[in-house]
């Protein structure tokens, strides 16, 4: 189930245009086919073996017919081509989510059948096993960037193993299923951890379009410069001359990094989050640059490298580090988001030389975006943003920022009005690009159509939804265990880096706590629930009082450390209570799909963070599992769900 859900979430996101922004809705797609597929175990008929057919129609026709998303006239802004507007996201995203929770629910289905064979903990630790298997292979297949014909091998194999009834349907589907992602292997797409990369030449341009998004352009600095001279002002701009060393944020192919050897600059540091982009820069520019002397170049988050580093720089430089995509599938955080912060700008500040400048630059969109960069810069370096614009702020904008007013010379008129901007970026609400003035209608929508189509799902499958009262604590239990996950993911990302490696650790070791209060569950008499949920409260308190902040301040070993136990020890805690609880009920297939409706209702309400910012979800998260622990109080007093016969829903 994980590696199909795993591989779902990238699929989608490179095949359905503007997707990878709304990775989100595939998850919550598969936590309400999964728990569709647990409720109704033992209700009708299996379906399980449908799930090679779902899965090969979802994705053929997401590969035959790639879905454009309109996502213009929204208070959010998403880079990329706005010349192809397909169907309303509000439209498309509901569709997609019943089509993922329609595959998922079948192979849910299989499972759930084998669950209910074993006592409730040892089919949780034998799910959980498998999750972690799944996991660690998806992991090893992004690491070799191989291409989904290679994912889909491997889930049709163990789909062709356990569906006993391989009729004419089920192997055509397979076949199907592994030809679609053959004619995609083979069409010349590359595949990073990130992206399906393609690239296609037009007269003296190679283009780079990443998820089916024109992203970049490798050309010559000459043709470069010619059609778009602002990638050299910052260079044009600085005070004192040539600088002597640039770091450069977003190196990409190394359009960026050639036009700062071309301007003399004798030592340029190059950070790239993707090595597949940097692959196609190093055999692709014909510039050469990163077979340069003077170039370092290294793959990894430009955060995470900033703080790492214990060097100064004449110019820091963000080179278009617009990402497209997100960090993972349960949070609305985009790769560069953590370096759009006043806690990044900051650490910007402390790298530069004393009479060094910071400059960005990128294509805006919108004025209040340029507005809130300048009044960043300016709460920042104490003194008034420079910015160069080519017509209006949809073309290139550039914006100079030092803390040596002679660092930059600044031409006439060379300043935005920063008195009405909105209110800067932190690293506890890293949203850059969301306009506060307005709620974006592309998730009030898409969210709503979401959840009354997951109601009538429940209510059709899962029957009358009062015969799952007995389990309404483990359905609390469930949306507040997604949202710490959420808060874990997002907090490593900004501790070590938001990279595909970091959030694939995560998940590990996550799985791996639950792993480990399972077995402390089956083997050891735990205090009662008040106790533990006492413990939880006390662990939770402790994780909002500590700041990432101040984490951020350690070495490190210290670091790390500090990290692992503020974020593991509630998790771990909460799968305490989680497998207490369920080791004791009477229908576990029916008390894990309601616990994973429940985790789709803790999705759905990651969205709070837009407004409310990633360290209050601590505080959503325990009151999640307050309602919880008063749930299982009122259980307590009325008839225990053990009177419950295991088929009666």
């Amino acid at each position: 189930m994980l590696f199909v859900e795993l591989a779902l979430i990238r699929w989608g996101g490179e095949n359905v245009i503007y997707l990878s922004f709304f990775a989100n809705f595939i998850l919550l797609g598969s936590f309400l086919g999964i728990g569709i597929g647990f409720i109704r175990a033992g209700r009708g008929n299996p379906i399980y073996q449908w799930s090679p057919l779902l899965l090969a129609l979802l994705v053929g026709v997401t590969a035959v017919f790639p879905v454009k998303i309109d996502r213009t006239g929204d208070g959010l802004i998403y880079f990329g081509d706005y010349t192809t507007p397909g169907l309303p996201a509000w439209l498309v995203l509901p569709i997609l989510f019943i089509a993922v929770a329609a595959v998922m629910a079948t192979i849910a289905d299989g499972a759930a059948r084998l669950f209910r064979h074993f006592e409730p903990l040892t089919a949780y630790r034998l799910d959980i096993l498998g999750a972690i298997a799944g996991t660690t292979a998806f992991g090893v297949l992004a690491f070799l960037r191989v291409p989904p014909i290679v994912w889909g091998l491997i889930a049709a194999a163990l789909m062709f193993v356990l569906i006993v009834d391989r009729d004419i349907v089920v192997v055509g589907s397979l076949v199907a299923f592994l030809a679609i992602l053959f004619m995609v292997s083979v069409s010349g797409s590359l595949w990073s951890p990130y992206y399906k990369i393609d690239t296609s030449v037009v007269g003296n341009t190679i283009g780079v379009n990443v998820n089916g998004i024109p992203h970049q352009a490798i050309r010559t600095v000459e043709s470069r410069l010619a059609v778009e001279p602002l990638y050299q002002a910052p260079y044009q701009r600085y005070g004192f001359g040539t600088p002597e060393s640039v770091l450069i944020i977003g190196a990409g192919n190394g359009t960026d990094v050639a036009i700062a050897l071309a301007e003399g600059v004798s030592s340029v540091d190059a950070v790239e989050i993707d090595p597949v982009l940097y692959d196609l820069g190093r055999k692709l520019n014909p510039d050469a640059p990163y077979q340069d002397d003077r170039v370092d170049v290294i793959i990894d988050d430009g955060r995470a490298f900033m703080r790492r580093t214990d060097k100064t720089y004449d110019m820091v430089l963000y080179a278009l580090p617009d990402s497209l995509t997100l960090v993972s599938g349960q949070a609305n955080l985009r790769l560069e988001s953590y370096l759009f912060t006043l806690e990044s700008l900051e650490r910007i500040k402390e790298i530069l030389a004393e009479d060094g400048m910071f400059a960005m630059y990128n294509f805006y969109r919108e004025p209040w975006l340029v507005e809130r960069l300048a009044n960043m810069l300016e709460v920042t370096f104490d003194g008034p943003t420079c910015v160069e614009i080519v017509g209006d702020v949809s073309g290139m904008a550039v914006l100079m920022a030092s803390t040596n007013p002679d660092a930059i010379d600044c031409p006439d008129g060379g300043t935005v009005d920063t008195a009405g901007a909105l209110s800067p970026v932190t690293d506890d609400r890293p949203f850059l690009y969301l306009d506060e003035t307005e709620v974006p209608a592309i998730y009030a929508v898409a969210v709503f159509l979401i959840l009354a189509a997951s109601l009538v799902a429940v209510r059709w499958f899962g029957g009358p939804l009062t015969g799952h009262r007995a389990y309404i604590d483990l359905f609390f239990m469930g949306a507040a265990f997604m949202l710490l996950e959420t808060k874990t993911v997002v907090q490593f990302s900004l501790l070590f880096g938001s990279t595909w490696f970091v959030n694939a650790l995560v998940f590990a070791g996550i799985l791996l706590s639950v792993l480990a209060a399972i077995e402390v569950a089956k083997w050891r008499n735990l205090p009662k629930p008040p106790v533990l949920y006492s413990l939880l409260f006390a662990a939770l308190a402790v994780a909002w009082a500590v700041p990432p902040s101040w984490l951020l301040t350690l070495d490190g070993p210290l670091r790390f450390g500090g990290a692992i136990a503020l974020a593991f020890t509630p998790v771990f805690i909460a799968n305490l209570i989680f497998a207490q609880r369920f080791k004791d009920t009477a229908s576990s297939t029916t008390a894990f799909g309601v616990n994973l409706l429940g985790a789709m209702l803790g999705g759905v309400l990651e969205y709070a963070s837009l407004w409310i910012g990633y360290r209050w979800l601590t505080v959503l998260v325990a009151v999640l599992y307050l309602v919880a622990l008063l749930a299982w109080r009122n259980e307590e007093r009325s008839p225990s769900d053990a009177t419950i016969p295991a088929n009666a829903t």
